[in-house]
Order: C-alpha cells, then structure tokens, then sequence
C-alpha cells in the first residue's frame, strides 16, 4: 500500500515540475492547446464530410442495395480517428523526447 502511494507522489511531483517547466518557457502560449483541438477536430471531420459527400454522389451514380452515404461516413470517420490518433501519438513522443533532451 504504502508503494502505491509513493508513485503517486513521485507521478504528481514530476508533472508538477513539468508543468512549471512549461510556464517558465518563452514561446509556451496556453492557446496552444485549443490549436490542436482544432487539428483532431478537423482530421475527423473532413473526411466524414467528404465521405458523406461522394456517398452522397455515389449513391446517385451508382445506386446499391446499401447506402453509400452511410458506408462512406463510417469509413471517413474511421479514417479521420486514425489520422487524429497518429497526430497525437506523434506529438506526444515529440514531448517526450524533449522532455528527456532537457534532463540531460
């Protein structure tokens, strides 16, 4: 029990340093992080409007048993989590990397 509470101390005290880190940097703005929810909002939404769009087309050109607006929506929007997901994954080892450039 009282391991449990000591990486919880120690996990508070490192963000805790992290985060005054980030406030004594010069180019840290806080509207940074409404910045990069607009880029996961707009890599999910594009391609479900996009997908809703050409279903919308395609269900005019080509009419099937299934709805082609439907199917391309899902698809659009599976598609734009994974471009939002690779976004943050890449931006979060970015983080990490500098935050270890920094320690050393």
């Amino acid at each position: 029990m009282e391991n449990k509470h000591d990486s919880s101390v120690e996990h508070i005290r490192r963000r805790a340093v992290r985060l005054e880190k980030m406030r004594k940097r010069s180019n840290y703005s806080p509207l940074q992080g409404f910045g990069a929810f607009g880029v996961i909002g707009w890599s999910v939404a594009l391609p479900t409007v996009g997908g809703a769009l050409l279903g919308m087309w395609l269900n005019k050109v080509a009419p099937q048993t299934f709805s082609w607006t439907i199917t391309l929506i899902l698809g659009g929007l599976v598609l734009g989590i994974i471009f939002a997901a690779s976004w943050v994954a890449e931006q979060s080892k970015a983080a990490i990397e500098d935050e270890h450039k920094e320690q050393e």
